[in-house]
């Protein structure tokens, strides 16, 4: 009630409004069923600008903090978010990336649709980070189609510390449904994991038409914050994580048949 609420009577007027926004693929959108939708993430308000668009409820896992506020200030934002379809996941100690797993499994085993971003954090500099397995596990455990969406000018909107969008026209891509029910009850396996992991970012990349970098994005976005404060013109160079020398690569897509 209170999703159907904060949609109707101010995520659509506002982003109607304020951005001329562009609708690509809604077809992919199965209209029953569970299903994991996995974007790219250039903007605070990517995950508002896919509710806005998809009339079934779309749930994402978001950090904790939004919802630990305090006052009058702290109540409108837990109610903002949690009209939003947002759940608060604790993406501290070790047993973080466990804690959003659990909390995904159980929006997809509901028959609901997941909304994630793989990359983990907004990107800084507006290109494409590797995606981390946590999206993997979640599909591969409950067997859910994942589709792939991009979100094309929210970086150029709303940059990171930037408080207001400003206007702008925006597309949104839905591609078609990724199965993997080849890999049916090999989730442990952490090669699988990053195989599949890859595929889905390399489906993102293709709509998008984002530069991907083979680095996880927080890395990346320290490393630059670090130069910058430095003095030093950051270096954002595409390295494989087990060998520094390597020369920078696209996710690659696995095809592997039953």
């Amino acid at each position: 009630m209170l999703y159907a609420f904060v949609r109707a009577v101010l995520l659509v007027p506002l982003f109607r409004w304020l951005f001329r926004l562009r609708v690509e693929g809604m077809e992919h959108i199965p209209t029953t069923g569970p299903a994991v939708i996995a974007g790219n993430h250039l903007s605070f308000c990517d995950q508002f600008l896919t509710v806005t668009v998809t009339r079934r409820k779309i749930t994402y896992l978001c950090k904790k903090e939004y919802f630990t506020g305090r006052g009058l200030k702290g109540a409108l934002t837990r109610g903002f978010f949690r009209g939003c379809g947002q759940i608060p996941v604790d993406r501290s100690g070790k047993e973080a990336g466990q804690a959003g797993v659990e909390a995904g499994l159980k929006v997809l085993r509901s028959g609901e649709l997941l909304g994630i971003f793989p990359e983990g954090t907004r990107s800084h500099d507006g290109r494409m980070y590797k995606g981390k397995v946590g999206v993997a596990m979640m599909a591969l455990a409950s067997g859910a189609p994942v589709i792939p969406c991009a979100v094309i000018g929210t970086f150029e909107a709303q940059p990171a510390g930037r408080r207001l969008p400003r206007p702008a026209p925006l597309t949104i891509r839905f591609g078609a449904p990724l199965n993997f029910s080849r890999y049916a009850g090999m989730e442990e396996s952490r090669e699988v994991l990053r195989a599949v992991t890859d595929e889905i970012m390399y489906a993102i990349m293709k709509l998008s038409e984002q530069e991907y970098i083979d680095r996880y994005a927080a890395e990346a976005k320290a490393e630059a914050t670090a130069g910058a404060t430095a003095g030093a013109r950051p270096q954002a160079t595409a390295v494989r994580e087990t060998d520094p020398t390597a020369e920078p690569r696209k996710p690659v897509a696995v095809n592997h048949s039953n």
